[in-house]
């Protein structure tokens, strides 16, 4: 089943008072280093420290009651499995999150600090999804995938509502793209709303999956390099994800590390914003490219889950 605009509305119309509407904020620093008007959408302020609660709430809350007995299973490599756990709680169901075991220890600390059990497996996203996997098999829980499902889809779209609700005449948005639920969630909601939008997905240059599966128009497996952005270091995108991104987005672009690290420290030296790698490649791009003079453009500043060993 394919996410549709619908699902977003419905989405948005559940998500009650424990997803927050997360500002978006006007910053002359970057206006002034990119030559455009820079707008910072601040996902890194949501409950969990990143936009991956507002899928996993939308999907848990959608579940059975008898789904719900048998509880839910993920892979993360960490903000995502954060989501999980805490929506898990809230509905009071038991949650079980695989992790890498070269995961950040402040977002494994954090996972079991909502209540999940947390299974250490595998050393990328791809390794630990298999063992999700294995455990849903013997248990009966359902997973619940960090992407490449209609309902996280359409969950994660609402922040393109809310970008259109704050900033109407938006020219350009710039999102990350590891496994691509993001894009696919926003470029449904942005381009039904408004297709003159043009949005750009950014990757790194370490896990350039959907860029070159978008390039070569078939899912690719991409990547492997160590990079500091390990909340985008998908292999592979998923298959309902890729669809839509393929068919939707209007640029893919990589940034390396340095890029990354510049842009973080940015962020903190001149906003005093706490933003994770994976969550500051957009506005990494747009200030070591400065590709759009004189345009509003939105950089999505998707998690702000930093590991401190970086």
């Amino acid at each position: 089943m394919n996410p549709t605009y619908d699902e977003i509305l419905k989405a948005n119309s559940m998500r009650g008072n424990e997803i927050k509407k997360t500002p978006l904020i006007h910053s002359s620093t970057f206006s002034s280093i990119t030559g455009s008007e820079i707008y910072l959408k601040a996902e890194f302020r949501q409950r969990t420290g990143s936009f991956k609660i507002r899928g996993a709430y939308y999907k848990i809350k959608t579940l059975s009651d008898e789904e719900k007995k048998r509880g839910v299973v993920a892979a993360s490599a960490g903000n995502h499995g954060q989501g999980v756990a805490f929506a898990s709680a809230l509905e009071k169901i038991p949650c079980t999150i695989v992790m890498p075991k070269n995961a950040s220890p402040a977002k494994v600390s954090a996972t079991r600090g909502y209540g999940a059990t947390v299974i250490l497996e595998g050393i990328n996203y791809d390794e630990s999804s298999s063992k999700a996997k294995e455990i849903a098999n013997q248990t009966g829980a359902t997973i619940i995938h960090a992407f490449n499902d209609p309902q996280v889809i359409a969950a994660q779209g609402v922040i393109g509502l809310e970008i259109l609700e704050d900033l109407p005449n938006v020219d350009e948005i710039y999102l990350p793209i590891g496994g691509g639920g993001l894009a696919a969630g926003m470029l449904i909601a942005i381009k039904e709303k408004n297709p003159n939008v043009k949005v750009v997905g950014v990757q790194s240059k370490s896990f350039p999956s959907m860029y070159e599966s978008v390039k070569q128009n078939v899912r690719t497996m991409s990547g492997g390099e160590k990079t500091i952005a390990d909340g985008i270091s998908v292999k592979m995108p998923g298959e309902l994800t890729f669809e839509i991104v393929k068919n939707l987005i209007d640029e893919i672009v990589l940034v390396d590390d340095s890029e990354i690290t510049k842009a973080m420290f940015l962020l903190m030296e001149r906003m005093k914003f706490v933003v994770e790698p994976a969550g500051a490649v957009g506005l990494a791009y747009l200030i070591s490219k400065k590709p759009s003079p004189g345009k509003k453009v939105v950089a999505v500043l998707a998690g702000g889950n930093v590991d401190m060993y970086l």
